[in-house]
């Protein structure tokens, strides 16, 4: 079975202001070692950029907060619109590489994590979330994410493909 890993938002943009997203450091400890784990097992991590409005921002806000590895045999895709696969290369990326699970992680759980969720599962991947390494403004939005979905412990991803 081949993995993608998808880290959704993870920008300065949305992330430079750690107080207003609580556990930012502990999330990045969990997206980090997924995807080492992902790489290690030569299955696929693929960064998700949000650059909707981009002409009127700064390139640097929109750049990945440090605390999350890139990689150069990482695969990075920009999306204007909260469904990761909407408009982009997304779903062709992962159909040409056998992709059959996508594990998901980043920000914001209530939008662009738990859009993209559904867009796999609506194009016949089998999509999981990555407990612990999704992020939200709002205190009660994770549990809230992680309610009648499927999850998926670090713990676990070792014994994956």
């Amino acid at each position: 079975m081949k993995i993608g890993f998808l880290i959704i938002d993870m920008q300065k943009i949305f992330l430079q202001n750690e107080t207003e997203v609580p556990n930012v450091e502990g999330a990045c400890e969990y997206i980090n070692y997924v995807a080492d784990l992902m790489r290690s097992k030569n299955n696929f991590v693929i960064h998700i950029q949000d650059v909707e409005g981009s002409s009127e921002m700064d390139a640097e806000l929109l750049s990945f907060i440090p605390e999350i590895k890139v990689e150069k045999e990482d695969i990075c895709i920009t999306k204007e619109h909260s469904n990761a696969f909407w408009n982009t290369e997304l779903e062709q990326i992962l159909q040409s590489n056998g992709i059959d699970l996508v594990i998901i992680a980043g920000f914001a759980a209530e939008h662009c994590v738990l859009f993209t969720y559904n867009g796999a599962i609506e194009r016949g991947f089998k999509s999981v979330i990555l407990q612990n390494g999704i992020l939200s403004t709002k205190s009660d939005v994770i549990t809230q994410t992680y309610r009648d979905r499927n999850l998926i412990s670090h713990t676990v991803i070792p014994f994956l493909g």
